[in-house]
């Protein structure tokens, strides 16, 4: 009966330590309106978002200036004086804006080393209202310096405050910053505030071209109070190519610098849900708590000193701790724990608790446990991929009832694990079982210290492991709730990455959270080994899997509260003469089958118009031809000699477009490529050669040169995002359980034309 209760208490303080890494990683109070001045208040912040975020508010558009000005005024209200910086700028993609930069400076009475408070507050076109991206942000900063100043602080060091503009575009504002504004030489720090949903914890990511141990130290001596951060995503994220404004800062500026941002509602990520009240507060909250530290600590610490030649692994655990220690502890920690494993092998075999037999069978369990799980969950989520084709049209790979697919691809591997461990155990053969895991883990870590160092960490559950299997050996019936206690750090350490990889990532990975639950549980094999009751613990596993798969059933359908994204686009060809519609969607629904009744695929030649996804035309359909002013376009010839001809090339729009597309044969050797007076680098290019973002209607002019031999041809694409305000095509508006697609050209009328010297020199 005792052992019963000891399994018991066992089974609810492991529940307790999964909810516990949760529920402790973010604020759960959120500060009211009338909290005091001097302190952030996520109520007041929150105003701010619902200010900016009432409609798309994109580089270019009317509704991006009112947010502009929004801003401008909210601080000149707190006494600073505002600057814009405006001006071209063409990224290393060849991208093109004419980007506005908003600006304040804080003197400190220092030397005017400055640190940067930064986010962005243009929303993704077309569509998104950019609650989460990135209104948070600047209401995170708006709230926050606004409490700072009430503190009537007297900064050593300036304190910049910078909003960046097209960063949705292709970081053009923070690129334009670096490279043109005289502050950037002053910035030795920067913060950045950032999103990729809209709610769960802020999570913090360095930036650094050097070791990271000066920063992190830093962080720990500023002492947020709920830091979520882990060195393993450090590592990743420096192999990635990475895309936030703060990496232009310190690609091109050597800026150090964090970024905080969330995931979680991935779904809503740069779609037309993205609006104020999907905003979780509590995650605003989060983002207050790490700004106001921060600042009060690097308001008056030396901004010289965070380069560093040493990295630190770190991880947060629950409560707000944060633990790092040097890289160099990596193998000797690694060299000490095989050790120890040798050591204890080798006393288990003494004492006669190991058996030689069956410690090699533990290897066939922990096999299949890997196995089945991964592969058992990797077909389920292809079957529900099939079962609900709508799924595929959600880009971001999360669905509106993605954590119930999470939940249930842990509750079957879970099941899978009991019953096979349930299969294999014989009596007091749970020692022997347990040194198979913890051998896997000592070579994952010996992985990790070679190819992945900031996941070495991991060493940390391996030693309590370590220590378990000394309290086994020693003891024939030792206490499960003992144990219990000594594998809470696994649970803290492994869990928030079995849930956050497929949010992150998509459900396609959904099978790694399956192995990681395996992983996780082989290393609580020393309480879960000693449980009489697996086989109906298998048994409930199994039962909550096909729960939870039965609740994601009946949210699996799009409606109000869970919009399917769609496209329709209309192209005219105005070389052929002829005007067609278009979609991105593969499910076609009740307002794109009006234009598609014969689901005719898409005409390959059709270029790839740029998006996150390098998504593609799917089907097209005839459409009526309708009066679009084509745009001006002058294209001679500027100088020659006798292997090279030069060209100029402008194009201004007769319509308020919004994008311009060039493509070009790659074959074409163009040189000395200029783009309004910005040099290209045209290395390694594919045959979209220009993507312009129009600010009005702003003239393009390009200068390049060629061989002599060669004839430039270009294909153009110039779209416009009024496709529903188009009086002669009278589309109608989307159902209320539609919204358009993101990441792609949508909504759109576009004129293509193909442009050569002999057609337009005029």
């Amino acid at each position: 009966m005792l052992n019963k209760f000891y399994s018991f208490l066992s089974l609810v303080l492991i529940g307790f330590a999964v909810w516990f890494s949760f529920y402790s990683s973010h604020p759960h109070r959120v500060q009211p309106e009338n909290a005091p001045s001097t302190e952030f208040s996520t109520s007041r912040a929150f105003r701010h978002v619902e200010a900016i975020a009432q409609k798309p508010h994109y580089t270019g558009s009317a509704e991006h200036s009112k947010v502009r000005n929004y801003i401008v005024n909210q601080l000149q209200e707190m006494g600073l004086q505002v600057q814009t910086q405006e001006g071209f700028i063409l990224n290393e993609h060849r991208v093109l804006v004419r980007p506005q930069n908003i600006l304040t400076r804080i003197k400190g009475t220092g030397n005017g080393s400055a640190l940067v408070l930064m986010t962005h507050y243009d929303s993704q076109p077309h569509s998104s209202l950019g609650a989460s991206d990135a209104g948070s942000g600047v209401a995170t900063i708006l709230e926050g310096i606004r409490a700072f100043l009430k503190q009537d602080p007297e900064p050593e060091n300036d304190i910049i405050l910078l909003f960046t503009d097209a960063e949705e575009l292709g970081l053009n504002g923070a690129e334009l910053f670096v490279k043109e504004h005289p502050w950037a030489k002053d910035a030795k720090l920067a913060i950045n505030f950032e999103a990729r949903g809209s709610g769960g914890n802020s999570f913090m990511l360095l930036e650094t071209n050097k070791g990271n141990s000066a920063l992190i130290n830093a962080f720990q001596k500023a002492h947020p109070d709920f830091p979520v951060t882990n060195s393993l995503a450090y590592s990743v994220y420096k192999m990635l190519p990475n895309d936030t404004d703060l990496t232009v800062l310190r690609e091109q500026g050597d800026i150090n610098g964090f970024n905080f941002a969330f995931i979680d509602d991935h779904f809503d990520y740069h779609t037309a849900n993205d609006i104020p009240a999907n905003l979780d507060k509590t995650t605003l909250a989060h983002q207050g708590s790490y700004l106001m530290p921060l600042l009060n600590y690097f308001k008056d610490a030396e901004l010289g000193n965070l380069d560093s030649d040493k990295d630190l692994l770190y991880f947060n655990l629950p409560g707000g701790e944060l633990l790092s220690y040097p890289f160099s502890w990596i193998f000797p920690m690694l060299i000490a724990a095989f050790v120890i494993f040798l050591i204890l092998l080798g006393i288990g075999f003494f004492m006669k608790r190991l058996n030689l037999k069956e410690v090699l069978r533990g290897f066939l369990p922990l096999f299949l446990c890997v196995v089945i799980s991964g592969l058992s969950v990797y077909l389920f989520w292809k079957l529900c991929l099939l079962m609900y084709p709508g799924y595929s049209e959600i880009q971001q790979g999360f669905p509106y009832n993605g954590y119930y697919y999470i939940a249930a691809a842990v509750f079957l591997s879970l099941g899978i694990c009991f019953f096979i461990y349930h299969k294999f155990r014989k009596k007091e053969d749970t020692v022997s079982l347990f040194i198979a895991p913890l051998f896997l883990w000592l070579l994952i870590c010996t992985l990790t210290a070679f190819y992945l160092k900031g996941a070495s960490y991991f060493i940390i559950p391996v030693y309590f492991g370590l220590l378990q299997l000394l309290i086994m050996i020693g003891r024939i019936k030792p206490n499960l709730l003992f144990l219990s206690l000594f594998s809470l750090p696994a649970i803290f350490i492994l869990m928030p990455f079995i849930r956050s990889f497929p949010v992150a990532l998509g459900l396609k990975i959904l099978f790694v959270s399956a192995i990681l639950t395996v992983l996780l549980f082989v290393l609580l094999l020393p309480v879960f080994g000693y449980m009489k009751g697996k086989k109906i613990l298998g048994f409930l596993s199994l039962l909550t899997f096909f729960v939870l798969f039965f609740f994601a059933h009946f949210k699996s359908n799009f409606s109000a509260e869970r919009p399917k994204p769609n496209s329709l686009v209309y192209l005219y060809d105005a070389d052929a003469k002829k005007a067609n519609w278009y979609t991105y969607d593969e499910l076609l629904d009740e307002w794109t089958l009006k234009y598609f009744s014969h689901k005719l695929s898409a005409d390959s030649e059709e270029k790839k118009l740029s998006s996150k996804y390098n998504s593609g035309f799917t089907y097209k359909a005839d459409a009526a031809k309708i009066s679009i002013p084509a745009p001006g376009i002058i294209f001679k010839k500027t100088s020659g000699s006798n292997d090279k001809t030069g060209y100029s090339l402008k194009i201004a729009p007769n319509r308020n477009i919004n994008r311009l597309e060039l493509f070009a044969d790659t074959g074409l050797e163009l040189q000395n490529f200029k783009v309004n007076g910005k040099t290209g680098n045209l290395a390694g290019r594919s045959e979209r050669l220009l993507t312009y973002y129009v600010s009005g209607r702003d003239t393009l002019r390009l200068n390049f040169e060629m061989n002599k031999a060669q004839q430039p041809e270009f294909t153009l694409y110039e779209s416009s995002y009024d496709l529903l305000e188009n009086e002669q095509l009278d589309v109608p508006e989307r159902a209320e359980k539609m919204i358009p697609r993101p990441f792609v050209v949508n909504d759109a009328v576009i004129f293509k034309k193909t442009i050569t010297p002999e057609r337009d020199s005029n």
